[in-house]
């Protein structure tokens, strides 16, 4: 009889279930959403995030709490969103730096399988600048003398496994020309170090943008799939003759196994969030994008990110043993 019993003990269940949670999502969200944004305050990433989600907001009904939770080349966050109930009510911002902490084996999750994606809405814009005295005026000139000086040109990035790191060394295969890595902790301390000499270019995003206005560096090409609208004289590497492109996107996600219906109302209140003109102003304000993607297109674009920068990882020789 206890067999029979805990079958019907499961069927009353299903049947619950089945006929509750439409109703839980239909009421979706019903108390405050949380929001954490995986680096510190004040950052473009942090900026930027903070005006979607007041936009937002409007859709949802209730009001988007802004968590930030730094650490882990942008880690910490998604993992602490991962861990949390699949309800809707903790969402984090994902970027496109954590494919290539997975395929170096810097995750303890897989940032494909284990979250769901639900709206991209930008991304950071990477480039390669020098002191305005340099003597290289183009990203071709610059090659030309590392070839012919191996060793000798020496540039600063935020880090080690980042993708301004990455595309460096990715030319560098590409034109056989041997330079060095120094790598920093973030922005600030690449453009003291290029101000002060003490490397010769900075791959970084657009912390780099004043010094460039003000004379001070020269921006010599930029790593997107199109030319930024701020420096439009400025060539993207594919236009300078090498075939690669290395965007960052950056996504709204949730915890595995988020329900559809509300995968559905997270989607449609960020995405008409995107159209707000204060948020346009502010992604203007740090030369930030804005690239729309949503449901099947951005599962497939995230898996092909994905795909591409464990090959160039493995390429590279930074893939995990």
């Amino acid at each position: 009889m206890k067999p029979n019993l805990n079958r019907l003990i499961g069927l009353i269940n299903l049947i619950f279930i089945s006929f509750v949670f439409p109703v839980l999502a239909q009421e979706y969200p019903n108390k405050p959403v949380t929001l954490v944004v995986p680096y510190p305050a004040g950052g473009s990433t942090d900026v930027t995030g903070r005006a979607l989600a007041n936009a937002a907001r409007k859709y949802f009904g209730q009001p988007i709490i802004i968590e930030n939770k730094s650490g882990g080349g942008g880690s910490v966050g998604p993992s602490l969103v991962i861990a949390k109930p699949a309800d809707g009510y903790t969402l984090g911002i994902y970027s496109g730096a954590l494919p290539i902490a997975w395929h170096m084996g810097k995750l303890n999750f897989n940032p494909i399988e284990d979250v769901t994606h639900i709206v991209r809405y930008s991304g950071y814009i990477y480039g390669l600048v020098v002191r305005a005295d340099a003597p290289w005026a183009t990203i071709e000139d610059l090659i030309k003398y590392a070839k012919a000086n191996p060793g000798k040109v020496s540039y600063g990035t935020p880090g080690v496994g980042t993708n301004p790191h990455l595309v460096m060394e990715d030319l560098a295969l590409l034109t056989g020309v041997q330079w060095v890595h120094m790598p920093f902790k973030g922005g600030a301390e690449t453009n003291t170090a290029l101000l002060g000499g003490h490397v010769d270019a900075v791959s970084d995003s657009t912390g780099w943008a004043p010094m460039v206005d003000a004379g001070k560096f020269r921006l010599l090409v930029t790593y997107g799939t199109q030319r930024i609208a701020r420096y439009p004289q400025v060539p993207t590497l594919k236009e300078a003759g090498f075939d690669m492109a290395y965007p960052s996107p950056l996504e709204i996600i949730g915890p595995k196994g988020l329900p559809m219906e509300i995968v559905k109302k997270v989607h449609d209140a960020f995405k008409k969030g995107m159209e707000d003109p204060e948020y346009q102003g502010v992604l203007k304000k740090f030369d930030m994008p804005m690239t729309y993607l949503g449901g099947d297109e951005l599962e497939k674009a995230d898996r092909e990110d994905f795909d591409r920068m464990g090959k160039i990882v493995q390429k590279l020789g930074l893939n995990k043993k």
